[in-house]
């Protein structure tokens, strides 16, 4: 299907969901025997709850906490989902909505739609959670319940324990399964993979439309609101993976721009660089895709210089990707294949192994080459028990440093970025300033950045681009300039090869 056919966007199979609850059972159940402990306990977890803006009444579109989107779909706020490890049943408590909720809200829907839709064992109402769980547990004893908590090592918060009346009355486990469910969800399913790739194909379709139709004079949030539009309406696509990221100019070289101080408010001007970093989210599954190009539609020496030393860096990476490669491996690689561009450009002098030795590299390129991409746009796994982050610039903000395995989805994006914060200490260091042509590099300041990113799936023997977008100079002009994409007689390493409904 393609989605800006105009046809409905594919109905998702709560069997994904299933699955995944599965697959939980089988890891835990794996690690309670491999420590002799019995298989006996709930798994619980709460889900997200309904926010309002500050003291007004006004609430905030309401997205599924991450963990509990992945083992139970529910797409309303207020809800708690338990799973007897011994049995393997599931069970969702949901919200008791009081009458007047059907006047402003919509009709109450019977604990039997919530059963049949979600495809659970059974539902209860919250307040039911204590007494249901005491009257389900086989074993003598207070009652056993793994929570989730633990790090995230992307945003070094932790994540919340289900909280409720009758709470004491429970045994607690806090260690068990954070790690467990957090494993399961690196390596994705044939359901996870299709969604991701819908969320690619209408991201992709998206930025082609963004790319063609941006002109000089318009400004960054009009880009950002194309995506958003296209995205929205032909992809059913309400959320962003995101805050999208329309920087153009210096602003290019943000590396996180289009936040609230950064609100993507610039005018496009001739002779800038666009860095368009954005991507839907379709049933929680997202994508994450940045296109980077000139805003008038022509590559100038300088940009092309720029770019191409980053396409490179990008197309070398994924060719050099398959399972049991190390990530940080290809970080340098893609540090080392941008240095070698940057020197026979001429704007960097001297031996590419002594840079790479004094981290030149992230100089250019601060942040880490990728990430794990899924229900959270950086899914969390980077960093097993016992992995430590490298403390050197550029890898120390690497989001993993795991070797690669069949089935992760992970995000290729390096960039080269002139940042006066960085390239100025740089240049006048006693350690790097011999690495810089100081008559061209000061050309670039003020040049911004480029960034091309693209999702990626492991596959057995390498692995595959989900992402359709235009890379090359010659495909970026000829679509800018009116060309269809994909170009004729041009191939593409893409393709729809997991289609959800062909999955159900």
């Amino acid at each position: 299907m393609s989605p800006s056919s105009g046809l409905s966007p594919p109905q998702v199979p709560m069997e994904l969901h299933a699955n995944n609850r599965e697959k939980l059972l089988r890891s835990l159940r794996q690690r309670l025997a491999e420590s002799s402990r019995r298989l006996h306990g709930f798994v619980l977890l709460q889900g997200g709850e309904e926010q309002t803006r500050y003291d007004t009444d006004h609430i905030e579109l309401f997205r599924q906490e991450s963990y509990f989107a992945y083992l139970f779909g529910v797409k309303e706020p207020g809800f708690y989902g338990a799973i007897d490890i011994s049995t393997g049943k599931s069970i969702l408590f949901a919200p008791r909505l009081p009458a007047e909720y059907a006047v402003w809200l919509g009709k109450i829907k019977p604990l039997t739609y919530l059963k049949e839709n979600y495809m659970v064992s059974i539902v209860y109402f919250v307040d039911e959670i204590a007494r249901v769980l005491q009257d389900h547990y086989q074993s003598s004893g207070k009652p056993l319940l793994f929570l989730l908590h633990g790090l995230n090592t992307d945003s070094n918060k932790f994540s919340k324990p289900a909280e409720f009346e009758g709470l004491d009355e429970f045994e607690i486990d806090l260690e068990t399964l954070h790690p467990i469910l957090t494993e399961c969800r690196v390596i994705k399913s044939e359901l996870e993979i299709a969604l991701i790739q819908y969320a690619n194909d209408i991201s992709s379709e998206a930025h082609v439309e963004v790319m063609r139709n941006t002109k000089v004079g318009m400004k960054e949030y009009q880009l950002e609101s194309m995506f958003l539009h296209h995205s929205y309406m032909y992809g059913g696509c309400r959320h962003c993976s995101y805050t999208c990221i329309c920087a153009t100019g210096d602003n290019s070289a943000v590396l996180h721009y289009g936040h609230a101080a950064a609100p993507n408010d610039r005018t496009l001007e001739d002779g800038d660089m666009a860095l368009l970093d954005m991507g839907a989210e379709y049933h929680f599954y997202g994508s994450d895709i940045t296109c980077s190009f000139p805003v008038n539609g022509k590559f100038s020496s300088d940009q092309s210089l720029i770019y191409n030393a980053v396409l490179d860096a990008h197309n070398d990476v994924i060719a050099a990707m398959k399972p049991g490669v190390s990530w940080v491996d290809m970080h340098k690689l893609a540090e080392k294949v941008i240095l070698e561009s940057l020197k026979r450009g001429g704007i960097l002098i001297g031996d590419v192994d002594d840079m790479m030795t004094k981290r030149l590299g992230a100089v250019f390129m601060p942040h880490g080459l990728g990430h794990f991409l899924g229900i959270d746009t950086h899914d969390p796994g980077g960093y097993l028990k016992g992995m430590q982050r490298q403390k050197e610039p550029g890898l120390k903000s690497l989001r993993t440093c795991r070797e690669l395995e069949e089935r992760m989805v992970i995000t290729v994006e390096p960039g080269c970025y002139f940042i006066d914060a960085l390239l100025l200490p740089a240049m006048n260091s006693s350690e790097t300033s011999k690495f810089f042509n100081q008559g061209v590099i000061k050309r670039f300041q003020g040049f911004g950045g480029v960034r091309i990113e693209s999702d990626m799936l492991v596959t057995a023997d390498g692995c595959k681009n989900m992402t359709n977008c235009p890379r090359e100079i010659h495909e970026i002009e000829a679509v800018m300039s009116g060309a269809p994409w994909p170009l004729k007689n041009t191939s593409t390493n893409v393709g729809n090869s997991l289609n959800i409904k062909e999955l159900i």
